[in-house]
């Protein structure tokens, strides 16, 4: 959530709030977890557990090509740097400008990648004209704003931080006083169900700095998403911005993201940028990449940034290209953590659902929510038409609220041919989808096995239930549990 200009408010409390207590380098000693060759990108090795790997990109550098091409060739994932902030696209009251995101979703789009929006509500960044406003009119601005926002790029976005920052640093884990918090104290949910009726399918998420531990500003978030999800409000994830040093406490990181992931929400790194050089700055980035793995509803991993030539944090040279593009220990150290594999496809029952014959995932085409539209397997890109969720009832379920659907059979059909399709969920058994150790995922009341037709690996390519019969084309990797 930072300004690509000389940063204007802390220089982080973060690079210091986790200090000390490393852990020893020789912690990141990985075994690649596969006998498959590693992969040789970060994007490619973070997509082998259906995750992705991200870069916050800003419109100011695409004239750059060697930055472009890194981005485009290293990364699979994309937030735009500033472009989404109120500033940018709410110039003035209801008169809204995209020229700059749309650029940087366009050229994402183009390359299959995961786009997260970032971010619809801040205390800062905010257009001048918001400053005068107060009580209900700031209210209903803001409410217009987030429904203006997120309908434009409705159908774009994987996840969008819908509110940023809201929580005050210190030890008494409350709101930050702003303008948006005098509105009244129900802001945030009110934000939240607003993006939702925009845009259903989006993930939603909170993000916030200064919470990669267990502390009393993460206890504060962590209360609020525990209400959040007992009342129903929706809130699909968690962002932990990650801004680190090379001495950082990282004692508790991994068990932060893992209370927050039993809640049942989804938790993402969404800043991660690490002060520092060699070994120590390298080995908290393998940590960080470590810890993502290890947390199934970890499902990826944006740095604040491509190179240390543009980071908000230059003099830190946090990120993993040097000024010059060139590639650091810090690289090499998160690329082995993610060829590793650590704790599968992301939810533990929830996220792709990859064929072994391809490697491309199950997809609905067009991201169409009519039921009886069969399913077809597509490059993975990790947005809403290739997330599944494994629920409770062993169905596999897409979209989310309204939108939901269900993994079926045409018109329940038992025979060997019929087509897969998403229908509207209904809890009978030709919803219902077992898991085997085999790879292969059976239907319950037929017995047959999800297959890609033809044994095809060609994006498009249908996907039907067949008799089952062990081959690649009937094997997935995706949420089982």
């Amino acid at each position: 959530m930072i300004s690509s200009s000389p940063p204007r408010r802390r220089l982080r409390a973060a690079v210091v709030a986790l200090a000390t207590a490393v852990l020893p380098a020789t912690a990141l000693v990985l075994s690649t977890g596969s006998s498959e060759a590693a992969a040789s990108t970060l994007g490619a090795a973070a997509a082998q557990t259906g995750r992705y790997y991200g870069a916050a990109i800003s419109a100011g550098h695409l004239n750059d090509s060697t930055y472009v091409s890194t981005w485009q060739n290293e990364y699979n994932g994309v937030t735009p740097e500033n472009e989404m902030k109120w500033d940018a696209t709410e110039p003035s009251r209801n008169s809204f400008s995209y020229g700059n995101a749309d650029r940087i979703v366009s050229l994402a789009r183009g390359r299959g990648m995961t786009i997260r929006g970032h971010t619809l509500l801040w205390h800062a960044q905010q257009p001048g004209w918001v400053s005068g406003l107060s009580g209900s009119d700031l209210r209903s601005a803001m409410l217009n704003h987030v429904t203006q926002v997120a309908t434009h790029y409705r159908g774009q976005i994987y996840a969008w931080d819908v509110v940023n920052e809201a929580f005050a640093d210190g030890n008494g884990g409350g709101r930050r006083d702003s303008n948006l918090q005098r509105t009244g104290n129900d802001w945030i949910e009110a934000a939240f169900r607003a993006a939702r009726s925009a845009d259903p399918n989006a993930k939603l998420c909170y993000n916030d700095y200064n919470t990669d531990g267990v502390n009393a500003k993460s206890t504060g978030i962590y209360n609020m998403v525990a209400d959040f999800k007992n009342r129903g409000v929706p809130i699909d994830c968690v962002g932990f911005q990650s801004h680190l040093s090379s001495s950082s406490n990282m004692s508790s990181y991994q068990s932060n993201l893992q209370r927050f992931a039993n809640l049942g929400v989804d938790v993402q790194i969404t800043e991660l940028d690490v002060g520092g050089s060699g070994s120590g700055q390298a080995n908290v980035f393998g940590q960080v990449t470590q810890a993502c793995m290890a947390v199934s509803r970890c499902t990826g991993i944006t740095t604040w940034g491509v190179t240390d030539k543009y980071s908000w944090r230059a003099g830190d040279t946090p990120l993993l290209f040097d000024g010059n593009f060139n590639k650091k220990q810090d690289y090499t150290s998160v690329l082995n953590a993610l060829n590793s594999g650590g704790g599968g496809n992301p939810g533990g029952g929830t996220g792709l659902l990859r064929s072994a014959s391809s490697t491309r995932c199950l997809d609905v085409p067009g991201s169409s929510t009519t039921a009886g539209t069969q399913l077809q397997i597509w490059d993975c890109h990790g947005q809403t038409n290739q997330q599944w969720v494994r629920t409770s009832s062993n169905e596999l379920t897409v979209y989310t609220g309204s939108s939901v659907r269900c993994l079926d059979t045409a018109n329940g059909g038992t025979s060997a041919g019929t087509a897969a399709v998403i229908a509207n969920c209904n809890g009978g058994n030709n919803q219902k989808w077992n898991s085997n150790s085999s790879g292969t995922i059976t239907n319950v009341q037929s017995g047959l096995c999800l297959d890609v037709n033809n044994a095809a690996t060609a994006n498009g390519s249908t996907v039907i239930v067949w008799t089952c019969n062990g081959q690649t084309n009937q094997q997935w990797a995706g949420p089982t549990s």
